[in-house]
Parts: structure tokens; sequence; C-alpha cells
């Protein structure tokens, strides 16, 4: 057996053990970048002239700095510095959550523009609030045109996700790079690797295209 094909074989497993690693730093920091490019975006849209102002900045800032500065930045500077005691995995989801965030707002953000401004006007002469309009009206329609997008974005954060090997984080790239430096085998172990992204990228971008039919409104489009 060749001595490539045999280096694969038994790395293998242990590979597949980071992409479960790989697979959670990205649902960590996708959820993360979810859960707060919402009201970053919905703060874009509606909010105040110094919400506005504070909420370009946070996305003009995350977009701006590369990956690896920031996860060094936050690692061995912000967390260091006031005494945080955080795993490598944890800053991570951090890390990758909060640059998410940053383009996940203006996915979100240009869903809500698209929208029909006489929507709103119509929740608040029924009566609505403005945070219930835009929580049980807007937000709703905007998140379904979003799915597209957001799969673009989880295809990013995947490939993002192996610069956190420079951290530590025992992820694909990590486990790969470990056995490519002990058996000399580095191209079948990173063509490997790179196949297992693949995989990884098409079972996601699949997934959320099946998500994207199951709530698509018949003959409703932006």
């Amino acid at each position: 057996m060749p001595e490539g094909l045999s280096a694969v074989i038994n790395a293998f497993p242990y590979v597949v053990e980071g992409a479960l690693v790989t697979v959670a730093v990205v649902a960590g920091a996708m959820s993360l970048g979810l859960v707060l490019g919402i009201p970053i975006a919905v703060g874009q849209v509606y909010g105040g002239v110094w919400l506005r102002r504070a909420a370009g900045f946070y996305a003009w800032f995350f977009r701006g700095v590369p990956l690896l500065v920031l996860l060094f930045l936050f690692y061995f500077g912000l967390f260091a510095y006031f005494n945080i005691n955080l795993s490598a995995f944890t800053v991570a989801v951090i890390v990758l959550g909060l640059i998410s965030a940053a383009y996940q707002s203006q996915i979100f953000r240009g869903a809500i523009l698209s929208l029909p401004v006489g929507q709103l006007k119509a929740a608040r002469s029924l009566g609505m609030s403005d945070f219930k309009a835009i929580c049980f009206i807007v937000l709703p329609q905007a998140l379904r045109l979003s799915i597209p997008a957001w799969s673009n974005e989880y295809s990013i954060v995947l490939k993002d996700s192996a610069v956190t090997y420079a951290l530590g984080v025992a992820e694909i790239m990590a486990r790969t790079h470990f056995v490519a430096t002990r058996t000399y085998q580095h191209l079948p172990l990173y063509i490997m690797a790179g196949l297992i992204y693949l995989l990884l990228t098409t079972v996601g971008v699949r997934s959320l295209r099946l998500l994207e039919k199951k709530v698509r409104i018949p003959g409703y489009s932006r």
C-alpha cells in the first residue's frame, strides 16, 4: 500500500474528530452571529442617529480587521489583559461569532430594506407598536429572504474556522497539520482535509436550501 494512502487511512478517524470540533465552532459562531446580527440590523434601519452610527461602526470594524488579527487581539490581548481565562475553542467561537454578526447584520439589513415600507405603516394603523410590528411583521419576512445569503455566510464561516488552528483549536486543519508534520505525507493529507471541508460545505448549503424551500410562501417574492 502506498505510504500516502496508508497515512490517510490511519489519520482519517483522528481528522474526523476534528471535523466535529469544526462543526461545533461553526454552529456556535453562526448562532452568536444570528443573535447579535438581528438587533444590529434593526438598529441600523429603525434606530436613532447614534444607534445607527454605533451599529455601522461595529459592522465596519469587524468586517475590516483580519480574522487572525482579531483572534490574537482577543485571545492574547483583551482576555489576557483582563485576566479572563477562556479556552481557545471558546475564543474562536466568540471571535467568529462577532465577525459573522457584522456580516449577517448587513444581510438582514438589506432584507428589511427590501420590504415594502407600507407594511410597517399598516401595522401602526392597526394599533401595533413599532416593536411588535418589527418582531411579528417585518422580521419573519426578512429572515425568510435572508436564507440564500445566510447559506453563503455559512460557507465563509466554515472556511474561516480553519484559521482557528493558530490558537490551538483541535479542528480539521490542526489535526491534519499535526499528522502531516510527523508522516511527511503532506499532499494526500491536505487533499483529504480539503475534501472534508467540501463535504461539510455541500451538506450545510443544501440543508439551508431545503429550509428555504420549506419556509417559502407560494407567490411571495421581494
